[in-house]
């Protein structure tokens, strides 16, 4: 068999892993042929590949970002894939094509298992917003990396008596705020699922200061908006690939806080920091396993599914089950986070 995979969209810890788990899995135990395409769906469409050994792949298990490369893909060049489908894995002679992915990867890849591909998709994500899975790859790393940066912050605020708003990522879905804000500790959690009062948040300080506490730390994800006529605060334009050009939440907040308190407030974006580097331990294993289910799963002719997390079992499930909606923070977790504050 001749496997072809590629990584696409935003970069996440793990990615590496998966990669070197289908290389593994597939020549070492059924010799296999593995091609990487480069740069996403783009190289898919470029003819831009190369092989994949176990040579190739040596040494990339912890380390981040993917070796194949990433890139987005515009919706007319999509439907150009799929209008080719059937060339494609002819021109490439290609049996399988793992595509490495998070919501829009694997809108791609269903659409090209449509059309005709054979296809078996991996989840990767660091906002963990794919259902059908209870965990992405990549999620563990990211709470991992905002938690400890709200550690360093609560130290900071408190010697200078400010209020820090970290803004981490999260576009749909808050799970890295509620996450890594549970576990930092943070006296405020916003998230995109519910819209939030400033009105809210100037209380708490106040009370905090009042108690002695002359210190905040407000944990908000870059998708979380003002409850409407709160502050000022619009939506942003649309790009290229459907997404909201979000506005600066984080920013907008610390200023709108600190002028109504009369406090110093400072924002504090994380960005991409969360993307980058050493994926943990968790995230290593997940991606390993992932890689290796979805070969098994390209042996036994499973196409048009995903490799997902339920329990502690990796199975399969259709992509179309996969892409329907976005998995959101439910109340019940958001009643959780706010018992502690």
């Amino acid at each position: 068999m001749r496997i072809g995979v590629l990584t696409a969209g935003g970069d996440c810890p793990g990615l590496n892993a998966v990669i070197r788990s289908v290389v593994h899995r597939a020549v070492d135990n059924y010799g296999d042929e593995v091609i990487g395409f480069e740069d996403g769906y783009a190289g898919l469409l470029e003819g831009r590949y190369r092989g994949l050994d176990l040579n190739g792949v040596s040494g990339i298990l912890a380390r981040g970002g993917t070796i194949l490369g990433s890139s987005r893909l515009e919706r007319d060049r999509l439907r150009e894939a799929c209008e080719n489908a059937a060339d494609i894995a002819r021109d490439f002679g290609i049996d399988a094509l793992i595509p490495i992915g998070g919501e829009g990867t694997l809108t791609a890849a269903r659409m090209l298992s449509d059309a005709g591909l054979p296809v078996v998709g991996v989840p990767k994500t660091i906002d963990n917003d794919i259902s059908s899975t209870d965990r992405t790859f990549g999620f563990d790393t990211a709470v991992g990396v905002a938690t400890e940066a709200m550690d360093r912050l609560k130290t900071t605020a408190e010697s200078h008596q400010r209020v820090m708003v970290v803004e981490v990522m999260g576009r749909h879905a808050g799970w890295i705020a509620l996450e890594s804000g549970m576990a930092a500790g943070a006296h405020g959690i916003c998230l995109p699922e519910r819209p939030f009062d400033p009105g809210d948040l100037v209380k708490m300080v106040e009370e905090r200061f009042a108690r002695g506490k002359k210190f905040a730390v407000v944990c908000v994800a870059e998708g979380a908006h003002p409850v409407e006529g709160t502050m000022d605060y619009g939506k942003g334009e649309i790009d290229l690939y459907g997404h909201e050009r979000f506005q600066g939440i984080g920013t907008a907040l610390a200023h709108e806080l600190e002028r109504r308190l009369g406090k110093e407030a400072k924002p504090v974006i994380l960005g991409h920091v969360q993307r980058g580097g050493t994926p943990t331990a968790y995230d290593r294993v997940l991606a390993t396993r992932f890689g290796w289910h979805a070969v098994e799963a390209a042996h036994r002719g499973e196409f048009g599914r995903m490799t997902a997390l339920r329990g502690t079992d990796v199975v399969m499930v259709p992509l179309a089950e996969a892409v329907t909606e976005l998995k959101t923070v439910p109340k019940y977790r958001m009643d959780e986070a706010e018992s502690v504050f």
